[in-house]
């Protein structure tokens, strides 16, 4: 009875303790229910019997892990927010430039327009003469051909070799063209040389016929204006009564060129085109023709072979010599040596006898020579004191004799020096300019190119027509 009475105490006092033992093996089961519930679930024995220290420990640096990786997705999400602000600001910026642009384009063709379009009394000028505004059909008239051309004392040198042979000379207002001849098969062909020559490049091709053209526009026969009331116009219509000078340049024989070119002229001549001596007085016509080259003086002075006396010689310039207030020299080797040559064939010897004073103004209308043999090189783009004598000298005896000054194979390069050339001879009293370049000698604006090899040397000079004395360029309304 007392075993059994302590047993039961026994059972009874120990019975709160089994039951915390196992409400606290509950309690711990279920806390490790909770902490291994991913284990549980892995078919893994050894894991999901693993400590739940270390499960505990795993989970808090899978937390910092999903921390990192969520701080970062945050962080490249801010860095797309700001890189697409900054693109939506910079089209921001391209599209205002661009308006403006726009603006600013348009603003500007508004004023190209109202510029450009004519208005007012601009809209009638442009519009003049058109069918269907003011003043239709009263545009033109019939001597038009050369409207607004201002003939200037230039020669139009090796005028065949232009684009437009002869029109290209008057459009530019040069006074002078001229033409080399070579006579084949009784056919008078223009050319430089013989290999440059074509069949249908002929003196008529070129310049009689066309010139013929041109003087019929230029003297129409109209009811106001009966034939014969009135004085034969030039080519140009600025000024009708200025000539326009045929320099031939016969390159084959003289004797042998001569009936063929007197032939060339006679449709000019029939038309009273050109001018001619009868003795006594130069009688002007439109057409002047001047012989050079092979051309014989004895011919053109000829009653006989030149009965018109419409054709004239071009005399040698570098014989006429005269010095200043007609001081009288004795003829140097030079003027003696040129004496001798005189009965050679060339430019203003062939068929003469040595005798300056044989040439006047009514067998001769140039007096010409090379500037180069005539002149001599000009060194540091200086005339020298000597070479100044000789220029005003030769330009003295021609004007002395009435015949017209003029230099050929002048200096062409550098620019600058070739205008200075051409500036000095203008002013000296040259009666025409020789040029190859037409635009540059019509322009007149010689001064742009003045003297660049004196201010490389930093020396100015005013004797002679230097770079002081040019600065000017050419003065008057021809030169």
């Amino acid at each position: 009875m007392a075993a059994s009475v302590e047993e039961s105490i026994s059972l009874t006092s120990r019975g709160p303790y089994l039951d915390d033992a196992n409400a606290q093996s509950d309690t711990r089961l279920s806390a490790s229910d909770t902490l291994l519930e991913d284990d549980l679930e892995t078919p893994n024995d050894n894991i999901r019997q693993r400590p739940g220290w270390r499960r505990i420990f795993s989970f808090k640096n899978r937390s910092l892990r999903r921390s990192s990786r969520a701080a970062k997705i945050i962080g490249e999400k801010n860095i797309r927010r700001g890189r697409k602000r900054s693109r939506i600001c910079l089209r921001a910026a391209l599209g205002i430039l661009v308006f403006l642009g726009v603006v600013q384009l348009l603003s500007l063709t508004g004023t190209l327009v109202v510029n450009i379009l004519p208005h007012g009394v601009h809209s009638i000028v442009d519009t003049w003469g058109r069918p269907g505004h003011i003043g239709a059909n009263l545009a033109s008239w019939p001597t038009d051909f050369s409207r607004d051309i201002i003939p200037i004392r230039c020669h139009s040198h090796n005028d065949y070799w232009r684009r437009v042979p002869l029109y290209s000379a008057i459009e530019a207002g040069c006074i002078g063209v001229e033409a080399d001849i070579w006579l084949f098969q009784e056919e008078l062909f223009v050319g430089h040389s013989v290999a440059s020559l074509t069949p249908n490049r002929t003196l008529n091709s070129l310049y009689i016929h066309p010139i013929l053209e041109i003087l019929s526009r230029q003297n129409p026969k109209t009811t106001l204006m009966p034939e014969g009331d009135h004085q034969l116009h030039g080519v140009f219509d600025t000024d009708p009564e200025q000539t326009l000078i045929l320099l031939i340049d016969f390159k084959t024989a003289g004797d042998g060129l001569w009936p063929f070119v007197q032939s060339a002229l006679e449709p000019l001549r029939s038309e009273n085109y050109l001018t001619r001596a009868n003795g006594t007085q130069i009688i002007p016509g439109p057409i002047t023709v001047v012989g050079t080259g092979n051309t014989p003086f004895d011919l053109v002075d000829s009653d006989e072979s030149n009965p018109h006396h419409d054709i004239f010689f071009d005399a040698p310039l570098a014989d006429m010599y005269e010095p200043p207030n007609g001081e009288s020299d004795q003829p140097s080797a030079e003027d003696t040596v040129r004496q001798r040559r005189s009965d050679e064939a060339g430019q203003g010897h062939s068929g003469t006898k040595g005798n300056p004073d044989a040439f006047n103004a009514g067998n001769s209308y140039y007096a010409s020579v090379d500037f180069n043999s005539a002149i001599g090189t000009l060194r540091d783009g200086e005339f020298t004191d000597d070479q100044m004598d000789k220029l005003r000298g030769q330009i003295r005896g021609a004007h002395k004799r009435g015949l017209k000054a003029r230099y050929w194979e002048l200096p062409f390069w550098p620019i600058s020096l070739r205008n200075h050339v051409w500036d000095v001879l203008v002013k000296e009293g040259v009666d025409l300019l020789n040029v190859d370049d037409l635009k540059g000698a019509t322009k007149r604006n010689w001064k742009k190119h003045h003297g660049w090899w004196k201010r490389m040397k930093s020396v100015t000079y005013d004797v002679h027509g230097g770079i002081e004395d040019s600065a000017q360029g050419p003065t008057g309304s021809t030169f």
